[in-house]
């Protein structure tokens, strides 16, 4: 099998799809499939004869993400020398949309993947009106594919409700050997950030508004003095509202910047718990991290967020928005050291059943299925 990827965002920007591709091609290479991957150029990318990195500048609500700027003649002649069996689309902008083109033009079978819950994010960015256009341009898009490969059941719902069919979840995994309780940081990360509080609660992901990050100051205010005295926050990540977080930030609330790799790891393993009110998940891959890490969470009950906490036994799930109920689960968590080690622990025994391998085996299988499936539309 011959797979040709299409996506606005790749390795190395830093968001959940980025990183699902980026491993999803370290999969296909690691078993010998042929790939070629169509995707805006940027800076630090590593360039090989697999990766077609189009010109591309920041994309203005998300400046770290690029627009691209396909140049059409030379995607089609890659395409035409490759002859790929199969066309996956990752995202629904101008690269999937040479994709999606090229797949029709060639008579090349078509997949593709939803990954972020655009309608949502319109409210937080104050223009919920292009929700109806919004909605008919992603069924126009998504009409042709195959199949559409969803994050999570709650996902697959929502799509469903909005007239989508040919639904499968393609969910997401976790590497354990990275992600685990026992990497016995915690005394260089106290050093590191200058941490004296006995507590350490931990926000890793975007600092923008449909992750209601300006939440965790409010939160830290609500809760009650015995824990509010004893604790100290790191939020890790980036973003437009950086420096007003900065601004509202309790004096025991350090911004770390971007991390990965061990670092993120080491930080994930040193903290109590992580709370994460952002209610505009399709699935919530830092969250399946901090359960990977041993460490509870503390999330809102929305989006695909529900399908990897088991609220009371690998974390608790809050009414978004509703600052003292995170308030509340967190001295709770806090305050009961037995019940936060055992949500720990189920967290870790759930993340070992995660598999990227077996992920990506089910993946292959649907790829598989789809190239003998007639095409039928996606939409009555």
């Amino acid at each position: 099998m011959k797979i040709a990827l299409f996506t606005d965002t790749f390795a190395p920007d830093v968001n959940g799809v980025a990183m699902t591709l980026k491993r999803l091609i370290d999969y296909l290479e690691a078993q010998g499939i042929d790939y070629r991957v169509f995707a805006p150029k940027s800076a630090g990318q590593h360039f090989t004869s697999e990766i077609y990195a189009m010109k591309s500048l920041p994309f203005f609500l998300y400046p770290e993400c690029r627009m691209a700027f396909p140049n059409m003649l030379h995607v089609k002649e890659e395409l035409q020398q490759f002859q790929p069996d199969l066309i996956h689309v990752a995202t629904p902008f101008n690269v999937g949309l040479c994709g999606l083109y090229y797949a029709k033009k060639l008579g090349i079978p078509v997949v593709g993947s939803y990954h972020t819950d655009f309608d949502k994010y319109l409210d937080y960015y104050e223009v919920p009106f292009l929700k109806k256009l919004l909605w008919r341009y992603m069924r126009w898009f998504h009409r042709p594919l195959r199949k559409i490969f969803v994050p999570s059941k709650e996902t697959m719902q929502q799509l469903q409700r909005h007239g989508f069919t040919n639904l499968a979840i393609w969910s997401r995994g976790i590497d354990c050997k990275l992600f685990h309780p026992n990497r016995n940081q915690q005394v260089a990360i106290r050093e590191q950030y200058h941490i004296t509080k006995k507590h350490i609660l931990l926000y890793v992901g975007r600092i923008a508004p449909e992750k209601d990050v300006m939440l965790l100051p409010l939160i830290h205010e609500q809760l009650p003095a015995h824990i509010r005295e004893n604790v100290h926050w790191i939020v890790v990540g980036d973003g437009p509202q950086k420096e007003a977080l900065a601004r509202q930030a309790p004096e025991q609330m350090t911004l770390a910047g971007f991390l990965n790799g061990e670092e993120l790891a080491d930080v994930y393993a040193a903290a109590e718990l992580f709370v994460f009110p952002s209610a505009t998940e399709t699935f919530g891959n830092v969250v399946l991290e901090s359960l990977a890490s041993g460490t509870p969470v503390v999330c809102a009950n929305e989006g695909g967020v529900r399908s990897i906490v088991n609220n009371g036994v690998t974390g608790l799930l809050c009414e978004r928005n509703n600052t003292q109920q995170f308030a509340k689960a967190i001295t709770e968590l806090v305050d009961n050291d037995h019940m936060r080690k055992e949500m720990g622990y189920n967290g870790r025994q759930h993340a070992l059943n995660q598999s990227w391998n077996a992920i990506f085996e089910t993946l292959l299988k649907e790829y598989e299925a789809s190239l003998e499936e007639k095409q039928i539309g996606i939409l009555a």
